[in-house]
């Protein structure tokens, strides 16, 4: 790990639970030093303390404190171009003002408001994604978030060219929010939640976007796909030209869990479910939800091993998991009913000898968010399972959700994994995923981060409300279960297939990016697009890139599939429907509504 500069220490103030039962005065100190329970085997095993420090790069500011943009900086220095690196970082600010500050912000680094509320935390500022690294592309600017604070730009527009797994949630923008590069180079793509921008989002190269319950002063463009649902001053919807697409609310959500200050206490704030949501959580007031003491949380730290993380669930605590690298050599098991497993700073979790990373049970309203999940060199069979097979509880009321979790199979070494995430449990809210083969960096090839399928669905009444996933060997998404809703999807074919028998699906050219099986008879999506950019082998050949059952209960609301300058081509855009994409200008091929 890269050593953090040093900062306001992350004490965890306020009071500690013993838990414990003092069974004679004179065996009280040894009991406290080491408590005991028993663990799944009846076996005796140390307690686990909830709380505690937050570890050396979680970085607390206050106003007060000395040269905050001087820290800043030199986390961004350390952070801009490492986009393979271990350094993991979370920037936190307690409630006040602070004024002349840029943060930037480079890879694996969060940045987040400590107040309950965005605007507890105001910037006379910005907080600010370029791409100047990468010679003004911002396609990869990858792995960073900005949560929970309000800003004043000092242009009068704050800059977040950002693409995938760079998630902006419950910030508050005093002005314009401008979401390209400077000089307007190539952008892939990102998401808003929560949020209110009081100017005008200005996209410019951005390609796609998904925006959800949130509210905005207008919008200024649109190149291949924007999406909203529940946004206040939303464009009205006009695809394809140009491309929006607009739903007046969000059918189901539950904002992302936070870390926050009560006083001098952290806490983490779960916020409630919502339906048919529009507008942010946070307009009115206080936001709706429950607020867990950190003391309920064991806090991991990297060294932590699979059997205490375990251990601590089973013993009734949440998870807290700080900036680091953890390696596990079992799943991580999540069991009971309305746990709570964070991430901060883009905690990694890489699971060791093949095992499968994360499996949580068929239980009501876990909430997993702010995870990346890195596949080790051994192949998994699956990386994240969410309920066993043959899950079958019905969790409406307080269904699982999955929030800002990344997976990613090469790049940072090789990696392999046959599906990265199942679902098998009804009613799960997928938010905020992107779930990648790596297409560069270390260990990429097309059988060396081997990677088949990237999302399988199984479990029925599943929600994903921006899905991302991309360059899978087979499948990128397949949908087996009934009444499965997908607002926004963003997809590219694999890159380096080296020729059309190395695709070939039976009689079928290609296997498509998004396939509902043939025995589903109700499904819905809206806003999808998939590119290809084969590039290996221009001449090959993809049928479509989507892929479902022509039934009456089985809608698509505007496809989209796109040539990236003529490197291979689709033959339709869905099943046999659509246009070819053409040659090598990058026109999308699009279907309003399907069947």
């Amino acid at each position: 790990m890269q050593a953090a500069p040093t900062a306001t220490p992350a004490a965890a103030p306020g009071r500690r639970k013993k838990r414990l039962t003092v069974f004679a005065a004179a065996a009280a100190a040894l009991l406290m030093a080491f408590p005991a329970t028993q663990n799944a085997f009846g076996e005796d095993a140390p307690m686990i303390e909830g709380g505690g420090d937050l570890g050396p790069n979680v970085m607390v500011f206050d106003p007060s404190t000395p040269d905050i943009q001087g820290k800043v900086d030199e986390v961004f220095k350390k952070q801009e171009s490492a986009q393979f690196g271990e350094g993991r970082y979370a920037l936190m600010f307690k409630p006040g003002r602070y004024d002349n500050i840029n943060a930037q912000l480079g890879f694996y680094t969060s940045i987040a408001g400590l107040g309950l509320n965005p605007d507890d935390t105001t910037f006379n500022g910005d907080v600010t994604v370029d791409a100047g690294w990468f010679d003004g592309n911002a396609t990869q600017n990858f792995w960073r978030s900005a949560e929970n604070l309000a800003l004043n730009p000092v242009s009068g527009t704050n800059r977040w060219a950002v693409s995938q797994a760079a998630p902006f949630r419950r910030m508050h923008v005093k002005g314009g929010l401008n979401l390209a590069p400077d000089g307007y180079g190539w952008a892939s793509g990102g998401y808003i939640a929560d949020s209110k921008i009081d100017g005008k989002v200005a996209p410019y190269s951005q390609q796609q976007w998904y925006t959800r319950d949130s509210e905005v002063g207008g919008w200024e463009n649109a190149v291949w796909n924007m999406t909203f649902s529940g946004v206040e001053g939303a464009p009205a919807q006009s695809f394809p030209d140009p491309p929006y697409t607009t739903l007046d609310s969000t059918p189901v959500s539950r904002e992302k869990p936070f870390l926050y200050l009560d006083g001098e206490e952290y806490k983490v704030f779960v916020p409630a479910k919502r339906t048919d949501s529009r507008g942010t959580t946070w307009a009115d007031g206080t936001p709706e939800g429950e607020s867990l003491p950190l003391d309920d949380f064991y806090v991991v730290k990297p060294g932590a091993t699979a059997d205490t993380i375990n251990a601590a669930v089973e013993q009734g605590l949440h998870l807290l998991f700080t900036p680091g690298i953890y390696h596990v050599d079992k799943p991580i098991e999540i069991n009971r009913a309305d746990t709570v497993a964070l991430g901060l700073g883009y905690a990694t979790i890489i699971p060791d000898g093949g095992t499968t990373a994360v499996k949580v049970g068929d239980v009501d309203g876990v909430k997993l968010a702010g995870l990346l999940v890195d596949a080790g060199p051994e192949n998994s069979e699956t990386l994240i399972e969410v309920g066993p097979e043959g899950s079958s509880a019905d969790h409406s009321e307080n269904p699982t959700s999955l929030q800002d979790v990344f997976v990613r199979i090469g790049g940072a070494g090789p990696g392999k994994a046959t599906t990265s995430i199942v679902v098998n449990s009804n009613d799960t809210i997928i938010d905020h995923t992107w779930i990648w083969r790596a297409d560069h960096g270390d260990g990429v090839g097309w059988e060396t981060n081997r990677a088949d399928y990237g999302l399988t669905v199984n479990g029925d009444d599943v929600l994903a409300t921006g899905l991302f996933v991309e360059h899978f060997n087979k499948y990128d998404v397949q949908w087996n279960g009934e009444n499965g809703r997908t607002i926004f999807f963003q997809n590219e074919k694999a890159y380096d297939a080296p020729n059309q028998e190395a695709i070939q699906n039976g009689d079928t050219k290609g296997y498509a990016a998004y396939k509902v099986a043939d025995s589903v008879e109700k499904h819905e999506g809206w806003g999808m697009g998939s590119y290809c950019f084969y590039n290996v082998d221009p001449t090959i050949r993809q049928h479509h890139g989507f892929q479902a059952p022509v039934k009456d209960g089985v809608k698509f609301h505007h496809l989209l599939v796109v040539s990236l300058g003529g490197k291979g081509q689709y033959e339709h855009v869905i099943n046999d429907t659509g246009s070819p994409t053409s040659g090598e200008d990058t026109i999308p091929s699009q279907v309003v509504s399907f069947p």
